[in-house]
């Protein structure tokens, strides 16, 4: 068993280690708030390779194509081909839903200016192949939910969540997470201009928050509600590849509660040197461990705040909220064996982060 564990440890480091660049983060560690975000600013623009527009054509080939060589569309559920007509199915002309793919600016071009010569135009990690009419229908509205008119997997219509009125554009639940961290990435990459832009009813105009109340709100329920996929796992390590830049809310989702959520404040420490952020008071313990089917995690004394178990990508796996509890079983049983973080965290303390081996 123990050298199994070893291997297991061994083949998770190699995986986690493998994907993120050397050091790739080493300016942002230890950093907090909106410093934070300045210091991920640097590090997404340095290196940075802008694209053609005309490129992204091809890069699509790579960035999102599902398994079966398809076109993944975040818009739709149409099955579309690379390449152009008459044997692809890239726009052109366009009647219906259905008839071809385009290249979507998620935030729209009009609130940059939409210069061509401007990273923005053709960066990868706002732009997406999506169906041509309902990019057309989504225009250059603001994401949120609405119970409007619904276009294949998305709609369009005034706004029910609270802070905002107007007409949003909402894309279907399981592609929400992947478009907060797209604006999560602008915020940062694009820092030190995005004050100044036209913007919408999203955008506050300064460089600190960037965003409005409503928006930050929005944007957090979606990150925490869809946690980082394969999909964006895989596409973020294309796009770096192409233009040399990575977005840090994928490689490490919790970056957005450091900056916009309950977290600020608190410095980034990432779970890659999960052995630094080992508490040195034995008042927690997890038993089986390691367990094929369920770990019970005990309490020293009675905890109550907010328990998060994470796999090695930094995907939130469970969150449970414990009030006063002495003690709470964590089912994994539907999780492939692997090492795996329980991070605890309260209001008042520093949060203790335990390690649970699945076999």
């Amino acid at each position: 068993m123990r050298n199994f564990i070893l291997f297991v440890l061994l083949s998770l480091s190699y995986v986690l280690y493998g994907q993120i660049p050397a050091h790739y983060y080493d300016d942002a560690y230890n950093k907090s708030g909106y410093e934070l975000k300045t210091a991920l600013s640097k590090i997404t623009k340095d290196g940075h390779t802008i694209n053609s527009y005309n490129s992204l054509w091809t890069h699509f080939q790579t960035t999102d194509k599902r398994d079966d060589g398809s076109v993944w569309d975040m818009y739709s559920d149409c099955t579309f081909v690379f390449g152009s007509k008459p044997n692809g199915d890239q726009c052109g002309n366009y009647s219906n839903i259905c008839d071809c793919y385009n290249r979507e600016h998620s935030f729209p071009k009009s609130w940059f200016g939409g210069d061509e010569q401007h990273f923005m135009y053709a960066d990868l990690f706002h732009l997406y192949p999506t169906d041509g009419k309902v990019n057309a229908i989504r225009a250059d509205y603001p994401f949120g939910e609405t119970g409007g008119a619904q276009y294949n997997i998305s709609k369009l219509g005034g706004c029910t969540f609270d802070g905002y009125t107007k007409v949003v554009f909402e894309p279907a639940d399981e592609y929400k997470g992947d478009f907060a961290r797209t604006y999560f990435y602008v915020a940062t990459r694009y820092e030190n201009e995005i004050a100044g832009w036209k913007g919408c009813d999203m955008l506050a105009k300064n460089d600190s928050s960037v965003f409005t109340e409503w928006t930050i709100n929005l944007l957090l329920k979606w990150h925490l509600q869809d946690p980082v996929s394969e999909k964006e796992i895989n596409r973020n390590n294309e796009v770096y590849k192409i233009q040399h830049n990575r977005n840090p809310f994928i490689d490490y989702p919790e970056l957005a509660e450091l900056i916009w959520g309950a977290e600020f404040g608190e410095p980034f420490t990432p779970n890659v040197s999960i052995e630094e952020k080992e508490t040195a008071e034995n008042h927690v313990s997890i038993s089986p461990n390691p367990s094929s089917w369920h770990v019970t995690v005990a309490f020293e004394q009675p905890f109550s705040g907010v328990m998060y178990l994470y796999n090695t990508w930094g995907v939130c796996l469970q969150q449970i909220i414990l009030p006063d509890a002495s003690s709470q079983e964590l089912d994994i049983s539907n999780y492939p064996g692997g090492l795996y973080i329980l991070r605890l965290a309260t209001d008042n303390q520093p949060p203790v982060h335990k390690k649970i081996i699945k076999y």
